[in-house]
């Protein structure tokens, strides 16, 4: 249960314009920042997980609120990544059980170049669900997408909008084993950016996580 500070926090977000906009992702008042930041130190999210931590582009305030709205599918994911063999696991789909939630283990590469991003190809950005993302094999390149210069290309209908966008001011990160990444609706992104690496093959998991409104 969400106790009473969290909630007026979570109430204060509906009410308010956020003060602090940022460019690449949402943007929260400094005291919830700080709650969320406690709350990641303090390792009540894991659910006995070890194998990885938040990369540091997640957006920790937005895993704090959505863990805390829906706490019963974010702990069966994390116990399930724990207790599986994320190496010897088939490609393809696997639900997790008990759960509605089902991964999507990619054996795949990295394939979006400098010319497909200058194209404007790969961008998206989710409404319904959440983007989980979890390399266990290899690097995967990523972008993030300036709001102030991008713009959805056709209106919303499926669960998914794709944009024109100014490559010259994406936010570039990679992820590695060891870490996760989460993309919020917010989080305007590209995925499988190719890196500098010579080897652009990895194993990632997919997870479509339930946007809680």
């Amino acid at each position: 249960m969400i106790n009473n500070k969290i909630c007026s926090f979570i109430i204060m977000l509906g009410l308010s314009i956020n003060l602090n906009a940022q460019t690449y992702t949402n943007s929260y008042p400094k005291e919830l920042d700080k709650l969320a930041q406690k709350w990641i130190k303090k390792g009540e999210w894991k659910n006995g997980f070890t194998k990885a931590v938040p990369a540091p582009t997640v957006n920790i305030t937005d895993f704090y609120i959505q863990y805390h709205r829906n706490p019963s599918q974010w702990q069966a994911l994390f116990r399930w990544l724990q207790e599986t063999d994320l190496l010897a696991i088939p490609a393809g789909r696997t639900p997790i059980p008990g759960t509605s939630l089902t991964v999507s283990v990619e054996d795949s590469e990295n394939w979006c170049s400098e010319n497909d991003l200058k194209a404007g190809k790969g961008s998206e950005s989710h409404r319904e669900k959440i983007d989980f993302m979890y390399v266990v094999r290899g690097t995967e390149g990523f972008a993030r997408l300036d709001h102030d210069s991008s713009s959805p290309l056709a209106p919303y209908k499926t669960d998914r909008l794709e944009y024109s966008f100014d490559a010259d001011k994406l936010e570039r990160f990679e992820s590695i084993p060891g870490t996760f990444n989460i993309m919020f609706p917010d989080d305007w992104h590209i995925a499988k950016v190719k890196t500098s690496a010579s080897n652009q093959k990895l194993r990632v998991l997919v997870i479509k996580m339930d946007y809680a409104w």
